[in-house]
Parts: C-alpha cells; structure tokens; sequence
C-alpha cells in the first residue's frame, strides 16, 4: 500500500505537491469514488483517474536540463497563451518542471516525469543547494556583507546564505554582480533578499542546482541529464 500522492507522482502525471493539490480540491477518484484525504493508500489494483483520465505506473522516466530564458513560465500550460518550459522540450512524454523560475528569471531549470526525483529535489529537508547571479543596482557595503553572513530576516524567517561573492563591481553604472548560494525554494527569495539589503535585482539568473550546471547551453537550449546525473541527484534523499 502507498499513499495516493506519491502513486499519482510516480505516474509521471505530476509532481508530489501538485497531486496533493488535485487531492485536496476533488480532482482525484479512486475506483470511481473522490478521495480528497491526504495519505490515503491503495493497491496495485485500484484505478485511480485524475478529471477522468486514468494513470498507469510509470517506469520510463526522462530527465531534462534546461537554460531558461526571460518571459516564459515555469508550466505545462498557460490560461493567456505564454510561453512555457515544457514547449523548449522535444517529447511526447508528459513531463513538468522541478521547482519554479520567476517569470523574468533565467537560467537553470530541471524537467522530468520522475516524481520521486521531483519531491527528492523540493523537499526542504534535503536541503538542495541551489546558486543564482544577480545583477543588482549598487555597491554592496561592509554591513550588506554582515548581514549576509548572519542571516537575513524573510517574511518572519531567517535566510541562511549557505555562500556569496561578489564578481564584478560597474563603478560608472553603480552596479554589481553577486553570486549567492542557498539551499531554501521560497517564492522570489533572491529578489526579496536583495530587496531587504535596498538594492533591486536587474537581472537574475540560476547557474547551478545541486551538481548540475548549464555548462554550455545556450538561452531556450537543453540537454537530457545522463544516468551517473540522475543517480546523483538522488543520492540527496
């Protein structure tokens, strides 16, 4: 017996967290009955149909790493028709984003069908190093860099930077490039941890996710992640 979620996200279907959602808002039945209960469990021989289409057990998954550009979303699909990461992808597997880049963020974003890879990779307890370069309007003082080093309060919690530095100063712009690290995924946390120092980011950009960098690939190019990648990524649950 296995919970309802973690079967619908080794489907392929989804990831872990969007199952619990279609659970909890009645999307999932099980043998023709709606189960909304987080840890329900079931069997290899119960059906199980999302909005009437029935899963099967995946046991071919395909991995991607992508370069994401600006202006394209984090989705498999988008209400007013913009441009998602899925659509750089040649596949007719359905696969789905780990974690999320903002809107005008770019760079490094993994793609699969595997979902015990996917909630490997999310979940907070493994704490995944994930490192960005932001572009920032200013010159990083001696206290930016204490507070950088403690910690920095975030809508009521503190942000740990796991490693910073900074790259490059524009002294004729004002403007500097910072590489930080940190293992946490919350909503625009690099935005708002720049936004805390008073410097706004320009640019933002995701070059590594735990061991995989983007390398060579161009912006909207990708590669499949070979199988010494792939087992250790889950060498992190």
């Amino acid at each position: 017996m296995e919970r309802l979620q973690k079967v619908i996200a080794n489907s392929g279907y989804t990831s872990r967290r969007k199952a619990e959602e279609l659970i909890i808002n009645n999307h999932v039945c099980v043998n023709g009955e709606v189960v909304n209960t987080l840890g329900y469990k079931v069997n290899d021989n119960d059906i199980i149909t999302i909005d009437g289409i029935t899963i099967t057990k995946n046991t071919n998954y395909e991995y991607y790493l992508l370069n994401k550009p600006r202006e394209v979303i984090c989705s498999v699909s988008d209400e007013v028709g913009r441009k998602c990461v899925v659509d750089f992808i040649k596949t007719k597997t359905r696969i789905y984003p780990v974690g999320r880049l903002d809107y005008d963020t770019t760079g490094l974003i993994i793609l699969t069908n595997d979902g015990n890879l996917a909630n490997i990779l999310m979940h907070p307890k493994n704490k995944v190093y994930k490192t960005y370069i932001a572009k920032i309007n200013g010159i990083l003082n001696e206290e930016d860099f204490k507070c950088l080093r403690k910690g920095i309060m975030i809508d009521k919690r503190i942000l740990k930077i796991d490693h910073f530095k900074v790259k490059s100063i524009d002294k004729e712009k004002n403007t500097s490039l910072v590489e930080v690290t940190i293992h946490e995924g919350r909503n625009h946390i690099v935005r708002k941890l720049f936004e805390s120092l008073h410097y706004d980011v320009l640019k933002l950009t995701r070059s590594k996710y735990a061991n995989l960098t983007l390398d060579n690939l161009k912006s909207g190019e990708y590669r499949e992640l070979s199988s010494s990648e792939v087992r250790e990524l889950y060498k992190l649950g």
